[in-house]
């Protein structure tokens, strides 16, 4: 009878050691889509009250035509210029300028020293074939400015942190 009692729990014993079998792998989760892309609020443009009811329209780009040769001086700064300046249907025919600012310097300025890059471009645009300093001149209403940009070798001392763009009366060819 022992023998059958140890017998017994020898086979408790490695039942209780097997393992039950493993449960089947739960189904793969589905994918879940990406949410969808929020789309900017639109925003609605609104107009100024003051151009309300106005039909604006671009200025039209027309060929630049003036000739100078004016003087001017600052009753402020006391600077004072000269300019000769004859743009023809956007070419450039005569350009030189000189601008004096007290206890600064001077800028000189020579078409010789410099190249129109493109004939129809707005506004005409002349630069110098090597230091980069380039003059733009354009129409705005009643004005021509003629302006400066990168023009350090043109001056002597510090004028180039002086110097302000010249304005033309179109109609009448004075410096203003």
């Amino acid at each position: 009878m022992l023998a059958r009692l140890s017998a017994l729990g020898l086979i408790l014993l490695l039942a209780s050691c097997a393992t039950p079998e493993p449960p089947p792998p739960p189904p793969a989760p589905m994918p879940v889509p990406p949410p969808p892309k929020a789309e900017k609020p639109h925003i609605e443009s609104q107009p100024l009250k003051h151009l309300a009811g106005r039909n604006l329209k671009p200025m039209p780009i027309k060929p630049l035509s003036v000739k100078t040769r004016c003087n001017f001086r600052d009753e402020v700064t006391g600077t004072r210029g000269r300019l000769d300046l004859q743009v023809k249907e956007d070419e450039v025919k005569r350009f030189a300028a000189e601008v004096n600012i007290p206890k600064h310097g001077i800028c000189r300025f020579d078409l010789k020293d410099f190249a129109q890059a493109d004939k129809k471009q707005h506004p005409v645009t002349m630069t110098t074939k090597t230091d980069g300093c380039a003059v733009r001149v354009w129409e705005q209403g009643t004005r021509v400015t003629v302006a400066f940009n990168e023009c350090t070798a043109k001056c002597q001392g510090n004028a180039h942190d002086y110097l302000w763009p010249i304005l033309i009366d179109s109609k009448t060819g004075r410096c203003v």
